[in-house]
């Protein structure tokens, strides 16, 4: 499946590199959802939100409910959780709140699998030089994806992972690293950061990995409408 990528920032669709730089501005949320409703789902990120700058919530909402997404950005609490499921959210995406110090936060995603469901659950292992990196990337963790993975695969139903060294660049992706995170679960498995070919895809969806895309559609990359294609193959 190829899902897109709506990230959200002062109320605008954005583009940012590595987590950084904007380099873009899209359509507007209402906009954007037409332009992508040929896709089975979306993937709204709430930037603002991840940085600790506030957040987006209106059109985080709106989306929501309009769309199948999985929504993510700055949910840090299971109350967040929640009140993004009661808007319409299908999953929600969590990174930062999942790890503590040297490990896993296992007392908060045991209570948000039991708010939510693990099905609903999500986990963003994101990477940037090897290691896992938090609170909008903008912190690294002491441990790497490989490492922690089957840990926390009792708490949700998949994982989003972005090799953030490559992210917004267009200059394509590691997909040895996505082949070893394929080897360590059978869980649901999805891949951003840098991917800008079709072989890419072609290959991250023989090893059966979803494909999330945004900078690559943004900047005319890749034609939407072969992609909505492939997807609806999946």
């Amino acid at each position: 499946m190829i899902i897109p990528c709506i990230d959200i920032m002062g109320g605008k669709v954005v583009q940012l590199v590595q987590g950084r730089e904007k380099a873009l501005e899209g359509g507007s949320p209402k906009e954007m959802l037409a332009r992508f409703s040929a896709f089975p789902e979306l993937q709204v990120i709430d930037l603002d939100a991840a940085l600790g700058h506030g957040d987006n919530h209106a059109v985080v909402a709106f989306l929501a409910a309009n769309a199948r997404a999985r929504v993510g950005g700055g949910v840090r609490t299971v109350e967040r959780a929640v009140q993004l499921i009661d808007c319409g959210a299908h999953r929600i995406i969590i990174g930062t709140s999942a790890f503590q110090g040297q490990g896993v936060n296992t007392s908060f995603l045991t209570a948000l699998a039991q708010a939510v469901g693990r099905e609903r659950i999500v986990l963003a292992l994101d990477s940037m030089s090897g290691r896992i990196v938090v609170k909008g990337w903008k912190e690294a963790t002491e441990f790497n994806a490989e490492s922690i993975l089957r840990d926390v695969e009792p708490y949700c139903s998949g994982f989003l992972c972005t090799y953030v060294d490559r992210e917004g660049t267009m200059q394509g992706t590691d997909l040895d690293w996505f082949r070893r995170l394929r080897q360590l679960t059978d869980l649901e498995l999805t891949a951003a950061g840098g991917i800008a070919t079709m072989s890419e895809i072609a290959e991250l969806s023989r090893l059966g990995i979803h494909v999330a895309l945004g900078m690559a559609i943004y900047a005319g990359r890749l034609d939407l409408d072969r992609l909505s294609e492939i997807s609806g193959d999946d």
